[in-house]
Order: C-alpha cells, then structure tokens, then sequence
C-alpha cells in the first residue's frame, strides 16, 4: 500500500503512515506486541469493548496479544482458565492477597513459607488490618485448628522454602475446601509438571483455588526475567483478582513476555534436566562426611517423601518430577566459618538467590532466624541450598568435591 496521507510534512507522515502488512503471517514464536495506547476504529467500539475479557483491547495494561497468548498457555500447563500476569513472583502473592483480604481478616501461612510472603503478612498487610497466623505444614491437624471464622486465604507450599518438607497437600486442600476457605498454592517450586495444582488427584475432584507462580524460574530458564503469574479456573474468584490487578496498575513488558513464551517449548525438558541432576548429586552429598541430612523430598527418608510419592511419583513415566533444588545440613560441629568457606570455595556453583536457571547456584541459610521453631526432623547443624543449572554434572560433582576438601579437608 502506498502512504495516502495528505500532507507534505514528514512527522506527520512518518507518525500516520498508510501501509498496513498483510494478514496471514504465521511463525513458530508469535508476534511480540508492545503497546501502552490502544487504537479504536471509532468512539462505538471504544464504548463496546470490555477490558475484563479477551474480547478486544483497551488499553496496554489490560492486555495485548502477546500477553494474551502468553497468560493461555500458562492455563494450559498449570490446568486453569483464567491467569494475569504481573511483574514477580512476589507480586503474584501480594496481589492475590490484596484481592482476597481486607481489614478484620486473616491470613494462614505455612511456618516454611517462602519468607517474603511472610515477612508481607506481618508488615504490609497487618498495617491494613488483616491479621495472620501460621500452621505446621507437616500436620494438617495444625491447619485445621488454625482456621478461625475470620479466616479468608490459606497459603500452601509444596514443597517448603529452603528445607523442602513435602506436605499431604490434597489433605489440606480437603480442610480448607470443607471450612470454605479460598486455598492458594505457591506452586513456583512444581511449575506445572511435577503435579497438576488444580487436580490433585487425577479425577477432577479435588485442587487449589488459585495458582501462584514465579515464572522468573522454570518458565523463564534464563536467570534474566522478573515475572509472575495467578491462574485461576473459577470466574468470580478470577475477577477479584483481576480487579485488583487493575486498581495496582500491574503490568509486565512485551519484550519479557516474548523472553518466557520463548522459554515455554523446551521448559519440560529443563526441569528433568536440572531434576535427574539434582537428584544424582543429592545422592552423592548423602555420603560426604561432614554432610548430616541431605533434604530432597524425592529421597527416602526425606521429610513428606510418601506424600510426594502419591501426588509427583507417576509424572515421567514413574520415574517423578520434582525441581532441581536440595539442601544439606552439615554436622553442627562444623563451624560457620567452615560452611562459609565452602560456599565461597564453589567455581560452578555461584553465590546467588533465585533458582531455575541454567546456572547452579548456592546459597546458606541459618534457619533458626527464618522459623518460630527449627522442625523436629531437622539435624543439628548448618542448612545449605543448592539450585543446580545446567552444566555437566561430573563437572559439578568436582566441584562440590575440591570445595568440601577446601573447607572440611579430606571430605
């Protein structure tokens, strides 16, 4: 098409020009939308369209076709309808909070919750006046009893932050589900693979409420990506949370949206890659000497491994899913210092939070200083929790060696 704008002024020109490319183009990867203001053909449809649903577009934090690509398959792997996109993991449970919670109310936490949920629970939302409380995981009794009339969210986690228990998570959807209490998973650490959040048991019959997911990990795969995700499947509970989503201003750019749907294709394929190495070198610290407890929901004798078992032994063909995360805990009589040594006598394993890309990362924790109180099945000692990437895993185990020889000496 030839420009048809009538004026002899380039900026006009360059800003109104006519051409429009042909429709049909088709690709592997789709096309990457990046927009703030949207163009109506006229004020009729301006008025006509909705910005609730993916009828049309309204406006670039509402929705563009990238977004609106990237949000469908996100309910495809996770089993939902309906999911947003917002700019962090963090984000997602922050925003899912907000929609669900108001003064008077109160939140659940699991104690081995990712700790910035909690940290938000006893400061953001207590200065609105939502209350919270937290519950062992590990014992569904210690969830029911929590439960009060005022209870309106319950977080779950599965597995645990940093010390990877594995909770009987369909037991504590069934209490929240007979109280009638909105369940909602932190499912970063399962990501759609290792079970299905929104059918538990495999027969439609029991799942979470709302999904919540850090897709900055496994979604991602490239360590360079801040987003999260909240799907849903129910339409009035999505809408709360789309409200709220609304009312924050939340939004995330197109070029990360292209940096995700482009990691999609060959996520399946990472997690068993960094889930097969993992679980190799949790096996092989589980004989080092200075190494007490090796924590690994996949292992036996791990905290929750049957419960495990049940809900992400059959993935893979039987052979399970999980994500490639362990701890150890290094014998007590081991100093800090000694610990600290190891972690900085590392060369693959890189000093960092966050986890699910393609390098191996490692990172020490004292947990007495994160839990109301140290659990029962934990050894003594000093917890450290290894992400492991995508490098060789020989090359990997070297390097786990000479670092425990440099620290432990003869380890």
């Amino acid at each position: 098409m030839q420009d048809t704008t009538p004026t002899p002024n380039m900026a006009t020109r360059l800003i109104h020009h006519g051409y429009q490319p042909p429709a049909g183009f088709e690709a592997p990867m789709p096309g990457i939308h990046k927009a703030s203001t949207v163009i109506f053909p006229d004020v009729a449809a301006m008025r006509r369209r909705e910005w609730k649903d993916k009828s049309g577009y309204t406006y670039g934090l509402h929705g563009t076709p990238t977004t609106f690509t990237l949000e469908e398959r996100l309910c495809a792997l996770e089993g939902g309808r309906h999911c947003v996109l917002v700019p962090s993991g963090l984000a997602a449970l922050a925003t899912v909070a907000l929609a669900l919670l108001r003064q008077g109310g109160e939140v659940l936490i699991p104690d081995n919750a990712y700790g910035p949920n909690k940290a938000m629970a006893a400061g953001l939302l207590a200065q609105y006046g939502v209350r919270h409380a937290f519950y062992d995981a590990m014992d569904p009794a210690s969830l029911a009893a929590a439960i009060t009339p005022a209870t309106r969210l319950v977080w779950l986690e599965a597995p645990g932050s940093v010390t990877l228990e594995f909770p009987d998570l369909p037991e504590l959807v069934r209490i929240c589900r007979a109280r009638g209490v909105t369940a909602a998973l932190d499912n970063t650490w399962g990501a759609g693979l290792a079970f299905a959040p929104f059918d538990l048991l495999g027969d439609g019959s029991l799942g979470v409420d709302v999904s919540a997911h850090a897709l900055t990990k496994y979604p991602s795969g490239g360590g360079d990506v801040l987003m999260g995700s909240i799907v849903t499947r129910d339409a009035a509970l999505h809408l709360r949370i789309q409200n709220a989503h609304m009312h924050l201003g939340l939004g995330v750019g197109a070029n990360d949206a292209e940096a995700v749907l482009r990691a999609l294709p060959s996520m399946a394929l990472r997690y068993a890659a960094h889930d097969r190495a993992a679980r190799t070198l949790a096996h092989w610290m589980q004989q080092q000497a200075p190494v007490v407890q090796v924590l690994h929901p996949a292992l036996e004798g791990a905290p929750g491994h049957a419960h495990w078992q049940a809900l992400c032994g059959a993935a893979r063909d039987g052979e399970g899913a999980a994500a490639g995360l362990f701890s150890v805990v290094f014998d007590a009589a081991c100093s800090q210092a000694q610990v600290d040594r190891f972690c900085d006598s590392l060369r693959l394993f890189r000093i960092g939070y966050s986890w699910g890309g393609p390098m191996s990362l490692v990172v020490p924790y004292e947990i007495a200083s994160m839990r109301r109180q140290v659990p029962a099945h934990l050894r003594p000692g000093h917890v450290v929790r290894f992400s492991i990437g995508l490098e060789g895993v020989d090359d990997l185990r070297a390097d786990l060696q000479q670092a425990l020889h440099q620290a432990f000496g003869g380890a």
